[in-house]
């Protein structure tokens, strides 16, 4: 079993018949200078040194603006924003050791199914390396504010699973089996190509400590390299997928963009009980919080850099594709900011 684990590519089939990436420009030149882990020292959560107890930004966090979880007072409502940033942590380390590090590790050791360059396979290796680093500072830095707070972190070994693994469970599962597998390297790539937008602004947001803000900062400077390597592989990747390959797999990857950006409203759910709200009265704040309509136009928007990387791609050259893209509101004339005129 352990044998045929690590033999087992991302994509599976003979890589050799693939068309090879011949050309390749690195952004990892100056790698030792300027990632995280090289350079950056420990941010550290010390209460005394703090002048703020806003520990998330609340327009992030809708719920936190509803009659019903306002009523419950100022110090609920910031509670309930400190466990929003425990989430997005717990988010950080769960999706770097689960989803992006096993992926990048493959891609590092030459079995993603593709024929990559060299230095493509040994920039992998510093993305597992700053993956690592993202997923350790993030577990840290919860347990220091823990040590600092009366809120406590729920330590994963208690905590459910992260939503964005049973959804793709689920587009897996709608997958052909010689085809499988290759969702890991898709979720990889929107995930890697979106996260840096999503955490842009909690670095310039000076209603929260100043540790929060150099945390995050660090982090986005990686993904801001990142992003341009899955791009980059992204750009390769489609064109080497088999014409059968491309219209089973397109019509999933809006799947893959929500399994990534959707909220996790069960965690929302479980947090609104834990401050006193019925059953029904969380069902409602969360109803009326995340309305699907604004769901939709907020991935849309979040979502537009690797929508046009897929179009770019040639992904959406598909018939189905393109359809599934168009039903998501993601492309054509419902997507934000019409991006099939863009």
């Amino acid at each position: 079993m352990y044998e045929s684990m690590a033999q087992e590519q991302l994509l599976r089939g003979d890589a050799s018949a693939r068309p090879p990436v011949t050309v390749y420009a690195s952004r990892y030149e100056r790698w030792e200078d300027l990632a995280s882990v090289r350079r950056k020292p420990r941010r550290d959560y010390v209460p005394g040194e703090e002048t703020s107890d806003l520990f998330f930004p609340p327009e992030l966090y809708p719920v936190v603006l509803h009659p019903l979880v306002a009523a419950k007072g100022e110090v609920v409502v910031k509670a309930l924003l400190l466990c929003r940033l425990y989430d997005y942590l717990d988010f950080t380390t769960e999706l770097e050791n689960l989803a992006v590090i096993p992926v990048a590790t493959k891609i590092s050791r030459g079995r993603s199914g593709l024929v990559l360059p060299p230095q493509m396979k040994a920039d992998a290796f510093k993305i597992v390396t700053d993956e690592a680093w993202h997923a350790q500072f993030s577990h840290d830095f919860a347990r220091q504010i823990e040590a600092g707070t009366t809120i406590p972190y729920q330590v994963p070994e208690h905590a459910a699973a992260p939503s964005f693994l049973r959804r793709l469970d689920e587009v897996r599962e709608e997958l052909p089996h010689d085809i499988r597998g290759v969702e890991s390297l898709l979720f990889a790539i929107v995930s890697e190509t979106l996260i840096s937008g999503i955490l842009s602004d909690i670095p310039r947001d000076e209603r929260l400590p100043g540790s929060v803000r150099e945390l995050v900062r660090d982090h986005a400077a990686d993904e801001g390299r990142h992003h341009q390597y899955f791009r980059t592989l992204l750009k390769h990747l489609w064109p080497a997928l088999t014409p059968r390959e491309q219209q089973a797999i397109g019509p999933h990857v809006p799947a893959v963009v929500d399994a990534f950006l959707e909220p996790d409203y069960e965690q929302s759910f479980r947090h609104l009980l834990g401050i006193g709200l019925t059953g029904d009265e969380a069902a409602q704040v969360i109803a009326e919080s995340w309305p699907p309509r604004t769901v939709r136009r907020t991935i849309a928007e979040a979502a537009r850099p690797v929508v046009r990387y897929f179009a770019e791609a040639g992904a959406l050259d598909d018939a189905r594709t393109r359809d599934a893209f168009e039903r998501a509101d993601l492309w054509g004339v419902h997507a934000t900011g019409d991006l099939a005129a863009s």
